[in-house]
């Protein structure tokens, strides 16, 4: 029964684009993807179909960003039909394909399509996976009008056009376009991501582009000891900070020296340190937190035999200090702060990259 659930299904992802138009027609092509609600065919955009064989995915797969589901046609078949077992989807796909009945026997029911829950590593991965490039996008945009003109990000930032949120289960979900990060651990696996929902209709002095709606900014996943990482380690260098923000400011001054983002103040004072990590730059915010972070981390890396220098911003933090003053002069107050060897390394190179 497996070969022959393998054979139908590797039909219909033949016709892949016949098959959602009739199981799933209250969705829409958008270019290599079938989009709709859900494997139900509820009106929406959660749920991406795969149309063409790529080396993302082969097709007929689907995957929907809001409940972390995945499948194939003949999950599509038989959840928007409503079918029991096995026997009913085989016959409605062959009904659809025009092929021949095979002969009756015992079989076994198709299994569950898998769930990841909410919140999880799974789902963080699949969120990242089926979201897009940031170029020419929103993302781009919103950065631009914080101050960062050109995102040295590394490949960890995506985009995601209709991206749920729901502030509790008492109101109904919404979707906004939003800036996907993925957190990884030291060896590069990723364990969360962190979204921030952006808002299509411009940008403002008050929410600076975020979406109007009561938290703009949420991570999902394992987040602790984790970090948003920019570029690969340099012997033994890093800088860390809080924001995302923050450190794509710092990379346009210092676009070749790596950076990670712990995304709050006591995840900053939590990430964990590499064994060949030999200095660290503390990005630290001009706050009560920021205090608490350069103190605590300054005591963790001394106890680990790693160098820790703290970069303070002028403003509230980097970036701020970037929208304001402008590149030049971020450049000039990094100057002062860092370790000699690394202005020469990565300060003065930057100013031609």
């Amino acid at each position: 029964m497996r070969r022959d659930a393998s054979e139908l299904a590797h039909r219909l992802a033949r016709e892949a684009e016949a098959v959602c138009r009739h199981y799933l027609s209250n969705g829409k092509r958008a270019g290599r993807y079938w989009l709709v609600g859900d494997i139900h065919n509820t009106p929406g955009r959660s749920m991406f179909v795969r149309l063409q064989d790529s080396p993302k995915g082969s097709a007929g797969k689907w995957t929907d960003a809001a409940t972390g589901e995945h499948g194939d046609l003949l999950d599509v078949i038989r959840e928007s039909m409503s079918l029991r077992d096995f026997r009913e989807v085989a016959e409605e796909a062959r009904r659809f394909l025009k092929l021949p009945r095979t002969e009756s026997e015992p079989v076994p029911r198709l299994p569950p399509v898998r769930s990841a829950p909410a919140g999880s590593r799974e789902a963080a991965r699949r969120l990242f996976a089926i979201s897009g490039p940031i170029e020419g996008t929103m993302v781009e945009s919103y950065l631009r009008r914080r101050g960062i003109a050109r995102v040295h990000h590394s490949g960890s930032l995506r985009f995601h056009p209709r991206c749920y949120y729901r502030p509790d289960e008492r109101v109904p979900t919404e979707t906004w376009p939003a800036m996907i990060a993925c957190v990884t651990d030291l060896d590069g696996r990723i364990t969360g991501v962190h979204r921030t929902w952006l808002d299509p209709d411009g940008f403002d002095r008050i929410r600076l582009g975020k979406a109007p709606i009561d938290t703009p900014r949420r991570a999902m996943g394992d987040l602790l000891g984790n970090a948003v990482r920019f570029g690969a380690p340099d012997d033994g260098v890093l800088v860390a900070g809080e924001g995302i923000e923050t450190m794509l400011s710092l990379r346009c001054a210092l676009p070749t020296l790596p950076m990670a983002a712990a995304l709050s103040a006591n995840h900053l004072a939590a990430m964990l340190l590499s064994s060949s990590l030999r200095r660290l730059y503390i990005a630290r915010d001009a706050d009560a937190a920021g205090d608490i972070v350069q103190a605590t981390l300054l005591n963790r890396a001394q106890a680990a035999g790693i160098e820790a220098i703290p970069l303070s911003p002028r403003l509230g933090d980097f970036n701020e200090d970037l929208h304001v003053f402008g590149l030049d002069t971020l450049r000039a107050a990094l100057r002062i702060q860092l370790a000699p060897e690394d202005v020469s390394r990565f300060l003065l190179l930057s100013a031609t990259v």
